[in-house]
């Protein structure tokens, strides 16, 4: 089989094409599923717990397995890992498509995001070490942009998928949607990647660590999950409370971890990247609960189909997408300060909810405004040789964030009889937490002279 390099600049881009591809994938079936909820649940005579673990299933395995899934990439070749994980995701796909029950599919929701972390963290590895200079910013605005569109294609795509009800099957098609994508990934990889080489020295595994985190999180997002629909017993508070003694067990285990921690909590003397942390958790707090709460909402309380529901979060998504990829038009002198004026206009935009439209442009404005530079900002005064450390710790805390903000404001909607303004108002709260932390994120952003 001949193989393409990226000798010639237009194989180049075709490989980040290809890439690119995957990344659309893996981020289309994080939003596809939040519309066809209730349609899931009401083919599967499902609770809203069960529904919790459809979406959260995916955020949490993807989350603790982003770390392992870059050292596997690391330990046996970039370009093969991505292909095994398109492979195993599309599988995957194919499984949660053909469910025939919701404990299935749930777990082969967990397969889908374990298949996602070892693809995803490949992409950004093969961008930086393939491109340099001005190319190099293309790519990543590229890769932004698909970020975006990501977002916005799986809530529409979603919604007109499950409204067709292709051939009577229903919901089905928002995973089968996945198959013939990942068969197009599968064929171009060998062919459009660079052969891999092996690094000069291979990051270990922290298997202490990953057991540790792993347990900690299962047991303060399960109970969160189910807890309202079995009533609160003595047992789901006591294991919230071990896995708060597991985290606790887990910093302090990372900490004497002389090589290769799974996560290396000394980079957060940076300044700025604690703070940073702070306000990205609480941004992904807001978006996963939002998500989840405001499409049952949509659906099962006022009645709406899945394609209206698609079509209502359309300026949400739109307007995510558009701020978060033009905000660098605003005049340099005020980069500093958008994050915490994001976080503020989500704040009033969740307040604001019952006008609908326009809240919804305000709060997607708010999280389009936070979320790009939010990650560069808590980056600017990281050492280089800790880049890579800190960029594992502010991906795990999004994904952990928004399956955590899935489980805790999905509970609080659930257990509120539907009751969309008190779950609003938390997530109004919490923007509030966000835009305290961002604004110390700012001040460090300004003083560093970010631009």
């Amino acid at each position: 089989m001949t193989t393409l390099t990226d000798n010639r600049t237009d194989t180049r881009w075709l490989m980040l094409a290809v890439l690119l591809l995957g990344q659309f994938m893996a981020l289309l079936d994080t939003f596809v599923v939040n519309v066809a909820m209730p349609t899931i649940g009401a083919n599967f005579h499902a609770s809203g717990a069960w529904l919790q673990l459809v979406v959260g299933g995916y955020m949490v395995a993807y989350a603790m397995t982003l770390i392992t899934g870059a050292r596997l990439g690391d330990l046996y070749g970039r370009r093969r890992m991505f292909r095994t994980g398109v492979v195993l995701f599309t599988l995957a796909s194919l499984a949660c498509g053909l469910a025939p029950g919701i404990l299935l599919l749930v777990v082969f929701r967990v397969i889908q995001g374990i298949a996602a972390a070892v693809m995803v963290p490949q992409i950004m590895s093969v961008i930086q070490t393939r491109f340099t200079g001005s190319a190099r910013s293309k790519a990543l605005s590229a890769y932004g942009a698909t970020l975006s569109a990501g977002q916005v294609a799986g809530l529409v795509v979603g919604g007109l998928l499950t409204n067709a009800n292709l051939f009577g099957t229903s919901w089905r098609p928002v995973f089968l949607v996945n198959v013939p994508l990942g068969l197009v990934l599968a064929f171009l990889v060998p062919r459009l990647l660079p052969t891999d080489v092996r690094a000069e020295r291979v990051r270990r595994f922290d298997v202490i660590g990953l057991a540790l985190a792993t347990s900690a999180v299962l047991l303060i997002v399960l109970p969160l999950v189910i807890g309202h629909e079995i009533g609160w017993p003595v047992w789901a508070f006591v294991c919230i409370a071990a896995g708060l003694v597991l985290a606790a067990v887990f910093v302090q285990v990372e900490r004497r971890v002389a090589i290769d921690p799974l996560l290396n909590l000394d980079v957060l003397r940076a300044p700025g990247l604690p703070s940073g942390v702070i306000t990205l958790a609480c941004m992904q707090l807001t978006t996963g609960g939002f998500l989840f709460a405001f499409t049952l909402h949509l659906q099962a309380g006022l009645g709406e189909s899945p394609l209206r529901a698609a079509l209502t979060w359309l300026p949400f998504a739109a307007t995510f997408g558009a701020v978060g990829y033009f905000w660098r038009v605003l005049p340099t002198r005020v980069h500093y300060a958008v994050v915490p004026t994001g976080m503020a206009l989500s704040a009033i935009g969740f307040i604001a909810i019952p006008l609908l439209w326009p809240a919804l442009v305000i709060t997607g404005a708010g999280m389009g405004l936070s979320a790009s530079p939010l990650v560069t900002q808590s980056l600017h005064r990281v050492p280089p040789a800790r880049a890579a450390d800190a960029s594992g710790l502010l991906t795990t805390t999004m994904q952990l964030s928004q399956a955590t903000g899935v489980a805790a404001f999905g509970t609080l909607f659930l257990s509120s009889a539907n009751d969309l303004t008190r779950t609003t108002l938390a997530l109004a709260l919490t923007s509030a937490v966000g835009l305290i932390a961002g604004t110390f994120l700012a001040r460090t952003a300004r003083t560093g002279r970010l631009t």
